[in-house]
């Protein structure tokens, strides 16, 4: 009986030592892997991994988020994340676990909307996408530049402006200079459908010579609904080999040599002398580039330019952003006077 009793209190030990021993190693399971490790009060975190970071690097980033960083590594070599961390944008939500937390940051890179519009040069606009994407602005300007992709597809540095067209976008954060060009101009071949490429071969105009004259014609009204009246005039010139003798490109050239950030309400007729090809009252055709980030209104305004006989045209100052149009010099100079008097009278000099 007494060696039964002993065997009994063993097995009992051996079962309480068990079921203990599971006890503590599914509370360690539990802990180490599907426990909220959480501590910070917003619904959700955003982390930017820049490309080339290590387990370490992004360790330090949300350690201080963490309720247990000891069980975060420990679950990171269980799942072999210590080894495969990625370049991207994630996010952590209030009562993640490790498992959770590693899952997003192995499988849940978030896309980043890219959106711009009203942008003046090549330049602000690699600014701009800097500051949404993880490259820096010097890196996107060497790709738009680069000699083989601008070769490659007959674009200059003057004229590469033209194939970003203002939209928004998806990109991953960490999508690198050249995937973002790359991607930037499949979309306008994309925008270039079969349609559009008709409508700009009927007016001996290339998508690029669209844009360029788009720009010109955004710069001259904010005016949606006028613009392919406006498209029409200088369309109406071009087939009469004048000079397109555009105010905006003269300001671009005064912002060439006096910088970017200059502010001018007035053509001056000294102005007009200024020796760039962009100053089309000097040189006859398009300049060699956009004057400006052409717009989808603006470019849809050439496509679907307005047919009639106008010449001329200058601002109407009872209604401001629109304008006056003439067939003629006589025409156009009697409805200048009224501009011109109106500049007098509000001492308007630049």
């Amino acid at each position: 009986m007494k060696k039964e009793s002993n065997l009994r209190i063993i097995i009992g030990l051996v079962i309480t030592i068990f079921f203990t021993i599971s006890t503590i190693l599914s509370y360690n399971y539990y802990i180490t892997f599907h426990a909220d490790n959480t501590i910070f009060k917003e619904s959700e975190l955003y982390f930017y991994v820049p490309t080339g970071s290590d387990f370490l690097t992004l360790k330090k980033q949300i350690t201080t988020h963490l309720k247990d960083s000891t069980t975060f590594l420990k679950a990171s070599k269980k799942k072999n994340f210590v080894n495969n961390v990625k370049p991207g944008k994630y996010v952590i939500k209030k009562g993640f676990s490790n498992i959770d937390i590693i899952n997003s940051f192995k499988f849940n890179n978030i896309p980043v909307k890219v959106t711009f519009n009203n942008i003046q040069r090549l330049e602000d606009f690699a600014s701009k996408i800097s500051n949404i994407i993880e490259p820096d602005s010097l890196s996107l300007m060497k790709s738009f530049l680069g000699t083989d992709f601008l070769l490659t597809n007959q674009l200059t540095s003057e004229s590469v402006f033209a194939i970003f067209i203002p939209n928004t976008y998806e990109f991953y954060w960490n999508s690198s200079p050249d995937f973002f060009r790359d991607r930037m101009f499949k979309y306008f071949n994309s925008y270039w459908n079969p349609e559009r490429l008709r409508k700009a071969k009927l007016l001996n105009l290339s998508p690029i010579e669209v844009s360029v004259l788009a720009s010109i014609v955004q710069r001259e009204t904010p005016k949606v609904d006028e613009r392919p009246t406006i498209s029409g005039v200088y369309y109406n010139r071009i087939l009469k080999n004048m000079k397109l003798q555009a105010d905006p490109t003269v300001i671009y050239t005064i912002k060439q040599k006096k910088g970017f950030d200059t502010k001018i309400r007035r053509v001056l007729y000294r102005d007009l002398r200024i020796d760039s090809p962009y100053n089309t009252y000097k040189y006859r055709g398009l300049p060699p580039g956009p004057i400006y980030m052409a717009d989808i209104s603006s470019i849809e305004s050439v496509l679907n330019l307005e047919t009639h006989e106008y010449l001329f045209f200058v601002a109407d100052v009872s209604r401001p952003g629109y304008h006056m149009f003439a067939k003629n010099l006589y025409q156009h100079n009697r409805n200048k006077r009224q501009y011109t008097n109106w500049l007098r009278k509000n001492k308007i000099k630049r």
